[in-house]
């Protein structure tokens, strides 16, 4: 009984890393302090779970910096896809068109230069594969104080919290041009949405359910793309990180912004980081020195 007891956790283990895809994304540059994951949901029209026409390949729909430093509070930070950065090779650009020109090396590569920490961790989900995981928790509760009919993303939604299924909260992430904060209000939808999904995989109904772990598992990294360093374990350590940051001492938010609008010609409407406050307040959360809480989105 002993032996069974075991066995179940180390082959769901072993399973779990065979199925994980790995890509080349690390810039190989000198650590910094703490343990710094990058995040990119990808919105690929590939698995035919997101369709609009005229759109094709893949691009960076969302792009999170999860840091945990050495002491103090675990930061979450929504870096705005739009943001003016410098891509390497490229010149100043936008920053999800890193991933477009380059993959996940030269996002990685652009992140690093726009905030300075090193990267440690890359993670790169299919906005698609969102579905099966909130399925596969049996749904998830959402909250948004107006109301929503939006056709690009196609969100319908009755001002107040509702709980959703793996169609809806898709919607809900991807939604932008009905909110009237734009990607600032997408990213931290985006934020709730994946806040609500750490709490209901670490709900005892998930954790001592194995059909229900297979299921979560199985629709999870399915639609996961990791470093060639980071394995099941490293995953484990980033859903703790997550659920730190969520928390009450944690850090969520977006770094300070100068403009929502800066045209500086040649790329359209850019998010322009504050020249002035960015630079320290990725050095706070780097040093653990912000106190917890909500930044950036007064």
């Amino acid at each position: 009984m002993l032996l069974l007891v075991l066995a179940w956790p180390i082959g769901l283990l072993l399973w779990a890393d065979g199925k994980i895809t790995h890509v080349t994304a690390l810039s190989g540059a000198a650590d910094t302090a703490g343990t710094t994951y990058l995040l990119a949901g990808s919105d690929s029209r590939d698995d035919g779970a997101i369709n609009e026409d005229g759109t094709e390949g893949a691009r960076t729909d969302t792009i999170m910096l999860l840091h945990e430093p050495e002491s103090g509070p675990t930061a979450l930070i929504s870096l705005p896809r739009d943001a003016y950065t410098d891509v390497p090779g490229h010149g100043p650009a936008k920053l999800n068109a890193a991933y477009a020109w380059g993959g996940p090396e030269l996002l990685v590569a652009s992140v690093e230069g726009l905030t300075g920490f090193t990267i440690d961790h890359y993670v790169e989900i299919g906005l698609g594969g969102v579905q099966g995981v909130v399925n596969a928790v049996g749904g998830v509760e959402l909250c948004l104080d107006y109301d929503v009919n939006d056709k690009r993303s196609g969100l319908k939604w009755k001002s107040g919290c509702h709980t959703v299924k793996g169609k809806k909260a898709l919607a809900f992430i991807r939604m932008r041009y009905a909110d009237p904060e734009g990607d600032i209000g997408r990213a931290e939808r985006q934020r709730q949405l994946v806040s609500k999904l750490v709490k209901q995989v670490a709900s005892p109904g998930v954790l001592v359910n194995p059909a229900k772990q297979v299921s979560l598992i199985d629709a999870g990294l399915s639609s996961v793309a990791v470093d060639d360093d980071t394995g099941i374990i490293d995953m484990g350590r980033l859903a703790l990180a997550f659920r730190a940051a969520g928390g009450p001492e944690g850090i969520t938010g977006a770094p300070p912004i100068a403009s929502l609008d800066y045209r500086p010609g040649g790329v359209g409407s850019t998010v322009l980081l504050d020249p002035d406050e960015a630079p320290g307040f990725f050095a706070d959360i780097m040093a653990g020195s912000l106190p917890a809480g909500k930044v950036g989105e007064e």
